[in-house]
């Protein structure tokens, strides 16, 4: 009974030990995940920049901007956020009024600039084949780590994954099919503006197939390696994993 009391003393005497170590570490995984989403923001715009580059054809969920851009020579950034700003609306018809997607309207301006301040800072044109193949990889590998580093964050999501979720909730699917249904509907869009009024393709060509494909793969390769670690840092592991605890209490008892 004596070794109770005393057990039960130095729990009481380290609690505000182990609280302020809660409240510290909650601020710095705070300050992580705020850091690696905004970090990750910039990364995916540089990717999709990238990926407009190759005219090899871009990703299907920036076709319709690009299209547009492209036919009727609006900002890139600017139409970009026009469609999210879309895909937004969509969502809050689909779903009712909610914080989060309201939040992606300020987030998808501030990654529309992203767009256009990497659209001037990466001026890069290739003529031959296999250097446009080398720079949609390039292309692919950037905008997956960007997707991971936003994604993993569990934040505001952009509007394109966030009309993914939304549309795979409705239909009563997963996210990868809601996803699938947005990428064929944008592809189909754009076919559809590109050949009525441009006569010909814009935005899609062998580089969307690819970038579909491999952007998904390096994804889970980049989660495969990086996953627990980003989480470890941003404070999304389960609390017992997270914590050894500042203070062994039982070991003080040995």
């Amino acid at each position: 009974m004596k070794n109770r009391g005393n057990r039960s003393k130095i729990y009481k005497d380290y609690a505000w030990i182990e609280s302020d170590y809660m409240n510290d570490n909650m601020k710095k995984e705070w300050i992580w995940r705020l850091l690696i989403y905004t970090a990750g923001m910039a990364v995916l715009a540089a990717g999709i920049t990238l990926n407009t580059k190759t005219g090899l054809g871009v990703s299907p969920i920036i076709s319709i901007p690009f299209t547009i851009s492209t036919i009727w020579h609006t900002d890139f950034g600017m139409t970009t956020f026009v469609i999210y700003f879309i895909f937004v609306g969509i969502q809050l018809a689909l779903k009712g009024k909610n914080w989060l997607i309201l939040l992606q309207a300020p987030i998808s301006f501030v990654f529309s600039m992203l767009l256009n301040v990497f659209g001037d800072l990466l001026d890069i044109k290739y003529d031959s084949l296999w250097q446009n193949l080398l720079l949609l990889l390039a292309a692919i590998v950037v905008t997956a780590l960007g997707v991971v580093m936003t994604v993993n964050m569990k934040l505001v999501p952009n509007p394109a994954d966030g009309l993914a979720q939304t549309v795979g909730e409705v239909l009563h699917r997963g996210v990868g099919f809601g996803k699938n249904v947005i990428d064929f509907t944008s592809v189909g869009i754009s076919l559809v503006l590109g050949l009525a009024i441009a006569g010909r393709l814009e935005a899609i060509g062998i580089g969307t197939v690819i970038a579909m494909v491999g952007v998904g793969r390096f994804i889970a390769l980049f989660n495969y390696f990086w996953k627990e670690r980003l989480d470890r840092l941003a404070g999304l592991l389960p609390q017992e994993a997270q914590m050894e605890g500042p203070v062994d209490m039982e070991g003080t008892l040995d």
